[in-house]
């Protein structure tokens, strides 16, 4: 039995409730929160992006399920929440980045495209029939200078130094704010996201579970870490 004062206000998308609350975009707030955890940080030289992909099936294969995607040379994102809405919105973004590259020969600025895709999710608030994507984004890049920015279910996004996004998030968080500085190294940075990583998984973390990626501002690349480089510094951590 739902409370009365949200009865009825989470029917539809397009109502808001008596106090200023679209309760389906809450309610997709929380899909991300119960996704795995997805981590970001910028240091000195890129953004690197760490994932628990949460695997506990030895009979799964590792490959065969994604949350870290590429979406142009200089720019990728990772996912928290469902996954095939994660999906969809990484189709989206590859899309605005071949049709900014097509008409203007370079490149799309990172903020852009986090705004483009922003725009697009928040399309999917005030539309009856449709439903908001049901999960956040962490979106990193390297145009100018290395940039790392968080998406939300409403439409909104923020940059920062470092965050996270799905179960635990907070923990991640405030281990960054006690450990984070803006003069770490590639290196640092990946052990300082794995650090945070253990610190609010429940399972042992391994390269079955983890994916690592990178993108460098000397060459402006996004790449993913092999299983045999995740290993390496997994045995540090």
């Amino acid at each position: 039995m739902q409370p009365p004062e949200i009865f009825g206000y989470d029917r539809a998308i397009t109502v808001f409730s008596p106090n200023g609350r679209l309760y389906q975009v809450e309610y997709a707030r929380e899909a991300v929160k119960r996704g795995t955890l997805s981590i970001g940080i910028v240091y000195k030289g890129g953004v690197c992006l760490v994932v628990d992909k949460n695997i506990t099936d030895p009979l799964m294969v590792p490959e065969s399920f994604e949350k870290l995607y590429q979406i142009d040379d200089h720019a990728g994102a990772a996912t928290s929440g469902l996954v095939a809405d994660g999906r969809r919105l990484i189709e989206r973004a590859r899309i605005e980045a071949q049709i900014y590259r097509i008409t203007y020969d370079e490149i799309i600025p990172v903020d852009l495209l986090v705004k483009k895709i922003c725009d697009y999710k928040q399309m999917y608030t005030q539309i009856g029939g449709l439903r908001p994507f049901g999960t956040a984004l962490l979106l990193a890049g390297v145009d100018n200078k290395p940039k790392l920015f968080e998406t939300d279910p409403s439409g909104s996004f923020w940059e920062y130094l470092a965050t996270a996004i799905g179960e635990k998030s907070s923990v991640a968080k405030e281990y960054f704010r006690k450990n984070y500085t803006m003069d770490v190294d590639e290196r640092e940075a990946i052990k300082l996201c794995l650090e945070a990583l253990s610190q609010a998984s429940e399972i042992e973390l391994t390269e079955r579970n983890v994916e690592i990626a990178v993108v460098r501002e000397e060459d402006k690349r996004f790449r993913k870490l092999t299983q045999k480089e995740v290993k390496a510094y997994l045995k540090k951590v």
